[in-house]
C-alpha cells in the first residue's frame, strides 16, 4: 500500500469526536433559530398589543374592502383577524366563555377592531364574533375575528 492505512481509516475516537462535533453544531444551530423564532413571536405580539397607527378613515377603507371582497365571492361572513390570545387581558378565557363583558379583556389592534365594528359596522346591521379557534393542548390558543352581515 502506497498510502497510509491511518489516513485511510481514521481511528474511531476520532470519528466519534467529529460526529460529536458535527451534532453540537447542529444544536447550536437549533438553539439559534428557535430563539430567533421565540424573539420574533415576542416583537409580533408587542406591535400587535399596540395600537396599529392607522387613521379612522383607513380602518374604515380596510373594512370596506375586505367586506365587499367577501360579498363578491358569495360569501356572507368573513374572518377579518387572528391573534394569539397574549393580546387578551385574561389570555382569552372571557371569550371562551362567552362571559359578558370580554370585550373589555382586549388590547392592542383586536381592541380597535371592535371598536371600529362598534362604531361603523354594528349601526349598518354587522354582526362580530370574536372566538378561540384552537386550543394548543387542550388550552385556549388564537383568537378569531368574524365580521358577518347574513340575518
Amino acid at each position: 500500500m502506497s498510502s497510509n492505512i491511518d489516513d485511510l481509516i481514521p481511528n474511531a475516537a476520532k470519528i466519534r469526536k467529529e460526529a460529536a462535533l458535527k451534532e453540537a453544531e447542529k444544536a447550536d444551530e437549533y438553539v439559534r433559530l428557535a430563539a430567533a423564532a421565540e424573539a420574533e413571536k415576542h416583537a409580533l405580539i408587542e406591535r400587535l398589543s399596540k395600537p396599529s397607527g392607522k387613521s379612522e378613515e383607513e380602518k374604515i377603507r380596510l373594512a370596506s374592502t375586505v367586506i365587499q371582497r367577501a360579498v363578491r365571492n358569495g360569501l356572507t361572513e368573513v374572518l377579518v383577524y387572528r391573534f394569539p390570545n397574549s393580546l387578551c387581558t385574561d389570555k382569552g378565557r372571557a371569550i371562551n366563555q362567552m362571559e359578558k363583558g370580554w370585550e373589555n379583556t382586549l388590547t392592542g389592534i383586536p381592541k380597535e377592531i371592535f371598536q371600529l365594528w362598534t362604531d361603523y359596522l354594528k349601526p349598518r346591521g354587522y354582526r362580530i364574533a370574536y372566538q378561540v379557534i384552537d386550543f394548543p393542548g387542550g388550552i385556549p390558543g388564537d383568537i378569531g375575528v368574524t365580521i358577518s352581515w347574513d340575518e
